[in-house]
């Protein structure tokens, strides 16, 4: 048994899909989420700035009040950059999110044509590509850059006509083609899982990376004897969000996805790390 929270941690607020996941499957277990928003977009930064961001988070997560009991790295762009060096630098484990994607991928998929949208600096780091073409060497594969999509999310727009334009036009490149599979490779996409399916059409099935890396978390749970003491499920409103951009509409988008009340507080975000702003 152990009581600390699980922490999550992404650019912005993306990474509540994978939570909204946790909270069903896992409703025992306390939520500690930090959304970089301040430094978003992570796609286009380089591979170290990420990754030091990353790790930034982690330690914070895990060296303040009672930290936390395991991480998950809910953004695929830090995923793909930092994952090796917060497993090295972190005391407890941590869980990326591209290779519960790229399993659920190659599971679901029948005809071996695949297709990825991500941001530019998940695109290129080829992560998604690697993994299922070193399972299935004769698959299809097609990755697309989408980070307006990202934008899209963070900006909360509400017409739904101007949306669906946006997201036809990110995926312009990949409506022609004959996948049957599309991994949501940012955790922000899930957010528009409405939209890009419509795009795409009902012959191809959406693959939501950050809800598939819950399963993981729960495996790790299991294997450690680490799951919540408290049955069948904790006081959520304990659980903490904290933000390094504006708290009011990270709250909004929180709480309208995650459909229940959060608490966020605002981290202040430099160099040397973050700490709890004054009015935090």
């Amino acid at each position: 048994m152990d009581n600390r929270a699980i922490g999550y941690m992404d650019s912005g607020v993306g990474g509540l899909t994978a939570v909204k996941q946790a909270l069903y499957q896992l409703p025992n277990e306390q939520v500690k989420y930090v959304g970089d928003t301040l430094r978003m977009p992570y796609g286009p930064r380089r591979t170290e700035e990420v990754a030091k961001f990353a790790l930034q988070i982690g330690q914070y997560l895990n060296e303040t009040d009672d930290g936390i009991k395991l991480l998950v790295i809910a953004c695929n762009t830090a995923t793909a950059a930092g994952l090796p060096l917060l497993q090295e630098h972190l005391p407890i484990p941590v869980v990326g999110v591209i290779q519960p994607g790229v399993e659920s991928a190659l599971d679901t998929t029948e005809n071996n044509e695949v297709g990825v949208i991500a941001t530019q600096g998940t695109v290129d780091s080829n992560a998604y590509y690697n993994g299922l073409m070193a399972a299935n060497p004769g698959m299809d594969v097609y990755q697309v850059a989408t980070p307006d999509l990202v934008t899209l999310v963070e900006s909360n727009l509400t017409n739904e006509d101007e949306k669906q334009a946006l997201v036809n036009d990110q995926l312009a490149e990949l409506i022609d083609t004959d996948i049957d599979t599309l991994i949501l490779g940012c955790t922000h996409f899930p957010l528009l899982s409405k939209e890009i399916q419509k795009a795409m059409g009902d012959q191809v099935t959406l693959v939501n990376a950050g809800a598939e890396a819950i399963n993981l978390v729960e495996q790790i749970l299991d294997d450690n004897d680490a799951r919540h003491g408290i049955y069948p499920m904790a006081n959520h409103e304990d659980d903490l969000y904290f933000t390094t951009g504006d708290v009011a509409p990270f709250q909004n988008i929180a709480e309208s996805w995650l459909e229940i009340p959060v608490t966020v507080k605002h981290l202040e975000a430099d160099d040397n790390g973050l700490r709890l702003s004054k009015e935090g």
